[in-house]
């Protein structure tokens, strides 16, 4: 990886920082059981939100998009129920293969460092078109969390670039479909230019854990809003 990032510094040298503008759609009701109908009543079918890449020749940091918008609430059965947007802040330095991700879970904000996880794409032959650039076709199977990714990628920014954990292929990811629509990331927005002072800083604070505790802890809480809750975190 060190090395392409190395060669890729040459070829890609005029589109080495800026941001990516995403649009995050998520589909509630694919996720709630039949029986929980009364619950899709009572709540949209989608949440649109937006998130922002920034990136420099070996650094990314992926985050929620500041706005005033609330979360969104909803009441059924006489019950009023309130969804958090997700809030997630991933880092990733790809010069030292060094990842943080800061993840808010009902108010309690965990960090975890790991290493980069380089996921197992399989590189597919079709393209497609996402602001102008033609973007190649990468897939995996998540056994784990029983997801089929679908990643459009183009390599006329740098490689090894994406939203949250979606960036081990060679040129930056522009759009991510989990499960045909489940969970939907696309770019709005490329502004190639130099970053602020300060603009990218690596998330700090919240309970140190590894990845393995994080993933307990995700999963809990995904059961305790499958139950009578509410429709579970992002996946």
């Amino acid at each position: 990886m060190l090395a392409c990032l190395a060669a890729a510094r040459v070829v890609f040298a005029q589109t080495t920082s800026g941001v990516i503008q995403y649009e995050v759609k998520i589909n509630l009701h694919r996720r709630l059981p039949p029986e929980r109908q009364e619950m899709k009543d009572a709540i949209p079918e989608f949440n649109i939100h937006q998130e922002e890449l920034l990136f420099n020749e070996t650094t990314s940091l992926y985050k929620p998009v500041e706005d005033d918008e609330e979360d969104m609430e909803a009441e059924s059965g006489g019950m009023r129920m309130r969804f958090r947007r997700p809030q997630g802040i991933y880092y990733f330095d790809q010069a030292t293969s060094k990842s943080i991700m800061q993840q808010d879970v009902m108010g309690k904000k965990y960090l975890v460092e790991d290493s980069i996880t380089i996921l197992p794409w399989k590189l597919g032959t079709e393209t497609k078109t996402i602001l102008g650039q033609v973007c190649k076709q990468a897939t995996y199977r998540n056994e784990e969390r029983k997801q089929d990714v679908v990643a459009w990628y183009t390599d006329k920014l740098r490689p090894f670039l994406g939203p949250e954990r979606y960036n081990s292929l060679p040129g930056a990811v522009l759009q991510i479909d989990i499960n045909a629509g489940e969970l939907v990331i696309t770019a709005l927005k490329i502004e190639q230019r130099p970053l602020k002072k300060n603009e990218m800083k690596a998330p700090a604070g919240g309970e140190r854990i590894t990845s393995t505790e994080f993933q307990k802890v995700a999963q809990e809480q995904m059961q305790r809003m499958r139950g009578p809750g509410g429709p579970g975190p992002r996946p």
